[in-house]
């Protein structure tokens, strides 16, 4: 009998019937071409079954890192499983950097690149779009590349592993780069619908968190890059924190990223949470729901037309912003976003009344989930069918495919 695992929420058992770890890029092929089902598992850091499979579950963990960094290109070169904290101190040491961040620096490159996982900016697009290169163990064991200006590459990326193992992932780089970082607290909550474009845009990734409980936004960070203007003294009305904050005012700011002001290199300021420090037991749900950076204001309505199912089942909500692409499952294809996301208590039922009735008042606005979260329906986006078509292509058996796909993706 297979072994149990469990995603790092602990929320979802996975039911495999064997687990594999290999340690060389051949053995994923063996693996793969044996296997009837098959699904690849990262760091666990989604909230879903995304990952889930009744055949072979893969691990790429145990892959090598082989991190190599062309400079004539200005790309790095990494297996799939390395987190990007760990990738992050390597480029930073040889002086190179990536555009951007998630909160979470303990996730994997492919599996966050898989679900367009992001960090925050008005200009910066989600962490799949620094991806100028995937290699892919598909469906029969082949190895495949693809780069961008291939026609399929923009359906390769943003793939919710239904296209194979991502063995190796080539990213663009920058030089490295100083980030600073600022909070401030209790904006009035009338002045964020009055002056949402300037808050989002007042530095280089802006975070907002709020509870959505009373009539402040608790906090606003604010990332600004080195050669940035100075940050605000006040901010329409918020006021600068007195000391290091935790998104969740109860909780220490112990492994958080540090704040007031202090330049650092950019890997240890774009992450909320430092990669030496576990930020949480896992003990909480999270979902995420993006729509038009445009209807923000109309968004953060909808939200507070909920706010009864909402807050009881709330630990903290944070907004941020995501610059348009054009990978054919990214939520932000070809759409300048504003993310909604809720960390949520461990209680499914409470979230998923919550989730339901988000949905509900979200849906006129073209609310579209985080692929790695919890959610109950996802919009067929423009070039979904493409991407099937791609998918039966480099898979035909459909050894890649679950439930989960076959709900969100195939289904019409």
């Amino acid at each position: 009998m297979a072994e149990r695992l469990k995603n790092w929420a602990g929320n979802i058992e996975f039911g495999p019937a064997r687990v594999h770890r290999p340690e060389t890029v051949e053995q994923v092929q063996r693996i793969v071409a044996g296997a009837a089902r098959a699904r690849v598992l990262g760091t666990g850091h989604s909230f879903n079954p995304i990952a889930d499979t009744p055949g072979d579950l893969i691990s790429v963990a145990g892959l090598p890192a082989d991190i190599r960094i062309d400079r004539e290109r200005g790309t790095v070169s990494v297996a799939g499983g390395v987190r990007y904290g760990e990738l992050a101190r390597e480029l930073d040491a040889a002086g190179y950097a990536l555009h951007n961040l998630g909160s979470l620096p303990h996730i994997s490159v492919a599996g966050a690149v898989a679900t367009a996982t992001h960090g925050s900016g008005v200009g910066l697009g989600n962490l799949a779009t620094a991806v100028a290169g995937v290699e892919i163990v598909t469906g029969g064991g082949e190895l495949v590349s693809l780069g961008r200006g291939d026609a399929d590459f923009p359906g390769s990326v943003v793939a919710l592993g239904a296209l194979g193992v991502v063995v190796r992932v080539t990213l663009d780089v920058v030089p490295a780069y100083q980030v600073s970082q600022h909070v401030f607290e209790r904006l009035p909550r009338a002045q964020l619908d009055a002056h949402w474009e300037e808050i989002a845009g007042a530095g280089y990734s802006v975070s907002l968190f709020t509870g959505w409980r009373g009539d402040t936004v608790d906090q606003v960070w604010i990332k600004r890059r080195e050669g940035d203007a100075p940050a605000p003294a006040e901010l329409f009305g918020a006021g600068p924190a007195a000391g290091a904050r935790h998104p969740i005012a109860a909780m220490s700011p112990v492994n958080c990223t540090e704040q007031g002001g202090v330049p650092g290199p950019w890997h240890a300021r774009l992450p909320h949470f430092r990669l030496e420090f576990t930020p949480s037991a896992g003990d909480e749900l999270q979902s995420e729901y993006f729509v038009a950076r445009a209807d923000a204001v109309a968004a953060f309505a909808a939200v507070e037309r909920v706010r009864d199912l909402v807050v009881p089942a709330l630990q903290i909500s944070e907004i941020r912003t995501v610059a348009a692409d054009g990978l054919w499952l990214s939520p932000h294809y070809e759409r300048d976003s504003v993310a909604l996301h809720f960390t949520w208590v461990p209680n499914n039922d409470l979230v998923l009344r919550a989730v339901e009735a988000l949905e509900a008042e979200l849906a006129p606005l073209g609310a579209r989930p985080h692929w790695g979260k919890v959610f109950r329906r996802a919009p067929r986006l423009p070039r979904t069918s493409d991407f099937v078509a791609l998918a039966e292509r480099l898979d035909p058996r459909g050894t890649f495919r679950n439930a989960f796909v076959e709900r969100h993706v195939w289904a019409e």
